[in-house]
């Protein structure tokens, strides 16, 4: 459960440093995910918005495009869909779905089937729609927006939010909302291609328990358990950590791939 714990302490303490900034004027990072500036100075900004915003034709401070660089080539570089995982509020939502429908039977043959591959469709859609309509189209009604923003400054309109999405994943779609439709998710997957922090897998050290496949919330990426040694390469990895806290044979642990070895 280490990485687990460790998800949720970075989660909630994102939440909470914006809202001490907002309600108690603590300025360590002010403003939301979308765009917030560290300790008064650093810039930091949501790529996906700057780029829709600008697809839309639509103006784009220097502020905005620094700290868009900046968390672009920390996400990146450092493992795949962190952001997901780590400091998404949504992901908390869709865990919590995920333990409901496990619970109370709802098992993945009655649900809704959906391609991983919508998620791009909605990626390519929100940009097409942002340059038709000349405004950010994804970010107008994002939900992560409306669950970080109703977290920060206190709004009751993304508890209805909350719901539905816990709704959508235990009755429509298992991981639907993150797995399947998050244009988000999509964007991260794309840029943290060649991100340096993987799972690696241990062969020789796995009973082939498949434990690992039954929490992870994008179980394609294991192809290799219990078949070869090596990383997890795809990018659609959220890096949650989640095969491993579960794996009691030590086969899988997060390492720093050398790119300079892979074919």
């Amino acid at each position: 459960m280490k990485f687990l714990i460790l998800r949720r302490i970075t989660q909630i303490s994102i939440l909470v440093l914006f809202v001490i900034a907002n309600f108690y004027g603590v300025k360590i990072l002010s403003g939301d995910l979308s765009s917030s500036i560290v300790f008064g100075k650093v810039p930091l900004s949501d790529p996906f918005a700057v780029l829709q915003i600008f697809i839309a034709g639509l103006s784009v401070s220097v502020n905005a495009v620094i700290g868009a660089l900046i968390v672009f080539a920390f996400y990146a570089v450092i493992a795949p869909r962190v952001f997901c995982s780590w400091v998404c509020p949504v992901n908390l939502l869709t865990d919590i779905a995920f333990k409901l429908k496990n619970k109370f039977g709802f098992k993945g043959e009655r649900m809704l089937i959906m391609s991983k591959n919508l998620r791009y469709f909605m990626l390519v859609l929100s940009l097409v729609l942002s340059f038709m309509l000349a405004q950010p189209a994804f970010e107008a009604i994002s939900y992560i927006g409306i669950i970080q923003r109703g977290v920060i400054f206190s709004a009751s309109s993304a508890i209805g939010v909350a719901i539905g999405i816990i709704a959508f994943d235990v009755f429509v779609a298992g991981r639907g909302i993150c797995g399947h439709l998050c244009p988000l998710g999509a964007f991260w997957a794309l840029a943290s291609k060649f991100s340096l922090i993987r799972v690696k897998h241990d062969e020789e050290a796995c009973t082939k328990c498949m434990k690992c496949k039954l929490v992870c919330p994008e179980v394609q990426v294991l192809g290799l358990i219990g078949k070869q040694s090596g990383f997890v390469s795809s990018s659609e990895c959220i890096s949650c950590g989640r095969c491993i806290d579960v794996c009691g044979d030590e086969a899988l642990k997060f390492s720093i791939r050398n790119l300079r070895r892979e074919k």
